[in-house]
C-alpha cells in the first residue's frame, strides 16, 4: 500500500479513535450545594453531553475501513463523507464544550479527532480515484469460450479412479 492510502486510513482512524476515547471520558462535573447535607456531584460524558457523537465516530470508524475496500469513484464519495463526519464531529464537540463548562480537555481532544478525520477524509476525495484497489486475485472470472461437451456415452458404471482422473483434468465427474 502506497503512502497515499495508507495516510488516509490511518488520519481517520487514528482521529476518529480519538474522538472515540474522548466522548467516552467525563465532561462535565455538576456540584449542586445542600445546605447541611453533603455536595451532590453529577458526573456527565461526552456521550451525555452530545450523544449522536460516538455514532459519528464509530461511524467514521468505519469509514477507514471501507476506504480501503472501494475504489474509483465511490472512493471519492467516501471520503467525502468521511471529510462531513470529521467536521460533525468537531462541530459538535464545540458545541457541547461551548455548553458543558470550562474544563475543555475532552472537547478539545474531540475536535482534534474530528478535524484529523476530515484531513483523512479530504485526502480520499482528492486522491482516492488514483490508488489502487483491492486485489481481484479472488474473484472467479468467467470462462474464456464455451466449450463444447463430448458427445452422450452409453453409461457404464465408472470405478472411482475415473472421478478423480476427471477432476485432475478439471472436468466435471457427475455428468
Amino acid at each position: 500500500m502506497r503512502r497515499g492510502p495508507l495516510a488516509a486510513v490511518l488520519f481517520c482512524l487514528a482521529g476518529a479513535g480519538a474522538a472515540l476515547f474522548a466522548v467516552t471520558r467525563i465532561w462535565v462535573v455538576e456540584v449542586e450545594t445542600r445546605p447541611g447535607l453533603t455536595d451532590l456531584r453529577t458526573v456527565r460524558t461526552g456521550a451525555e453531553v452530545q450523544p449522536w457523537l460516538i455514532g459519528l465516530a464509530l461511524t467514521a470508524l468505519a469509514g477507514a475501513g471501507a476506504l480501503l475496500a472501494t475504489r474509483g469513484l465511490a472512493r471519492r464519495v467516501l471520503g467525502g463523507f468521511l471529510s462531513l463526519l470529521g467536521t460533525g464531529i468537531g462541530v459538535g464537540a464545540v458545541l457541547a464544550w461551548v455548553t458543558a463548562g470550562p474544563d475543555p480537555v475532552w472537547p478539545v481532544v474531540t475536535v482534534l479527532g474530528g478535524v484529523v478525520v476530515a484531513v483523512g477524509g479530504v485526502l480520499a476525495a482528492r486522491h482516492g480515484h488514483r490508488w489502487a484497489a483491492m486485489s481481484s486475485r479472488y474473484e472467479r472470472r468467467p470462462p474464456a469460450e464455451p466449450v463444447a461437451e463430448a458427445p452422450v456415452q452409453p453409461q457404464s458404471v465408472p470405478d472411482s479412479r475415473a472421478f478423480w482422473d476427471a477432476l485432475d483434468r478439471g472436468e466435471d465427474p457427475t455428468r
